[in-house]
């Protein structure tokens, strides 16, 4: 004797938008421009503190006075 299966039950989904709806780039936060920005900070940041290690002859902690 063969069992008859019950149909697969269809699960009903919400329709998806077509578009990418068009958001403003954030004013703050992190966002692409202050990251940019906060690297190239970081970058001169660690340029003048390689300058000052090789013109003072001392590193970074004996300038500041931690060693």
């Amino acid at each position: 004797m063969v069992k008859k299966c019950k149909p697969p039950v269809k699960i009903m989904t919400e329709p998806q938008p077509t578009q990418t709806p068009k958001l403003e780039d954030p004013k703050f936060g992190f966002n692409d421009y202050a990251e940019r920005l906060n690297g190239r900070a970081a970058m001169i940041g660690f340029v003048i503190t390689l300058l000052i290690e090789y013109l003072t002859g001392q590193g970074l902690l004996s300038w500041l006075g931690l060693q």
